[in-house]
């Protein structure tokens, strides 16, 4: 810990695990026949007790993070991209008290790399949000506590919701300025689906309840929060975006299943890449504070909203399929000075292969074409909009 021994009690419901839980929560884990068989799906013929007894070596989370989990999503990253890269020059070198919020592509890999970038650069890894929703099995649930991951209480009532985002709020500000460590949250409640990246209302005044301030610009300025520009240029789950899409248009009721929700990480885990870029501009505070404080609470969140969108919006990488599928959609050659035939031809290609591996009553070809295409076309069109 950075600055104190011990995490309040009342934040018991949400936080992760700390260094001395470790190795009790890796005995449950183990103990868990789901997690075993899952795991010797992965490892195959490879026993397993070696591994619990590597395990029995690590004494803190940053040591299982170095040792196992980075290690992994190395292996991850050399199967499954052609490279990541990144620009955090930005960030200031001497602290860690940062909120970093970003649009989110990848359920699983987005704060993961995240950690990897901060590892590298000799930087404390984050504290990562993650919804309830998604802690399927008792077994993910540990996992993810292990990687420094609270929980978004999303099943909440009404009534409870209130005391439930106030919770919330309060243990993100203590970690960011009590215990000096940086924390990750996505701008929304879940993916863009169609990749149109928009900060929610919704976030900011969740951020904005553990400060009794009247100025909620110093309140969120206090939080040093950093827009911070995911860009991956293919999406392993752009399929089952385009699902969802078609299976929410032909039924307005329909809701994802826990199912639904697995399948989506493991495509996002083992699904193909390509490259791989991470920007953060640094901490926009003084944007913030630049606001007028005269204007209406919810106009001056718009406005934060803007300044965060502005930044991710700027700092997204554009590949030559995002170029490609602005052109397609548009039916025009716009963009064409900036990617080849070849390149071309291997979209069209991809897109193809994608949608072939959807299977849904009455597919319908074209919509769900025009989904993907836009998914690859929107980071470029805000891009554009916002220059």
């Amino acid at each position: 810990m950075n600055k104190i021994e011990s995490v309040p009690e009342k934040f018991d419901s949400i936080r992760p695990f700390e260094d001395h839980e470790l190795q009790n929560v890796l005995d449950k884990l183990f103990a868990d026949t789901s997690f075993r068989r899952n795991l010797k799906h992965i490892s195959g013929h490879f026993p397993i007790w070696p591994l619990r007894l590597y395990l029995r070596l690590f004494r803190s989370i940053d040591g299982f993070q170095k040792g196992v989990l980075i290690p992994y999503l190395n292996h991850i990253l050399k199967r499954q991209s052609t490279g990541l890269d990144y620009d955090f020059d930005a960030l200031p070198k001497r602290r860690q008290d940062f909120l970093f919020i970003s649009n989110h592509r990848d359920i699983v890999l987005d704060s993961a790399i995240l950690d990897r970038i901060l590892l590298a650069r000799n930087r404390h890894s984050v504290q990562i949000a993650i919804g309830n929703n998604l802690l399927i099995y008792p077994w993910i649930e540990m996992i993810v506590k292990l990687n420094r991951s609270f929980v978004v209480n999303r099943s909440v009532g009404a009534q409870e919701l209130l005391e439930s985002s106030k919770l919330l709020s309060e243990y993100i500000r203590y970690v960011i300025t009590e215990r000096e460590m940086p924390v990750w949250i996505a701008q929304r409640e879940g993916r863009a689906k169609d990749s149109d990246d928009r900060t929610q209302r919704s976030v900011l005044k969740m951020l904005a309840m553990s400060d009794n301030s009247s100025d909620i610009r110093s309140t969120l300025a206090s939080l040093h929060i950093c827009p911070l520009s995911i860009s991956y240029e293919y999406d392993p789950c752009d399929w089952l975006k385009a699902r969802e899409f078609q299976l929410k248009r032909d039924n307005p009721g329909y809701r994802k299943s826990a199912k639904d929700d697995l399948e989506n990480m493991q495509t996002g885990i083992s699904g193909y890449k390509g490259k791989i870029h991470y920007y953060t501009s640094g901490p926009i505070d003084e944007e913030i504070m630049k606001i007028d404080g005269s204007l209406p609470r919810n106009m001056q969140l718009d406005r934060v909203a803007a300044i965060i969108d502005r930044h991710i919006f700027e700092g997204y990488r554009i590949f030559p399929c995002n170029r490609i599928a602005l052109d397609m959609l548009n039916g025009d050659s716009a963009q064409s000075s900036l990617y080849t035939d070849n390149d071309k031809k291997q979209f069209i290609r991809y897109i193809d292969r994608q949608i072939s591996k959807i299977s849904i009553p009455n597919p319908d070809i074209p919509f769900l074409r025009n989904c993907m295409l836009r998914m690859y076309a929107n980071p470029l069109i805000n891009q554009i909009e916002c220059k």
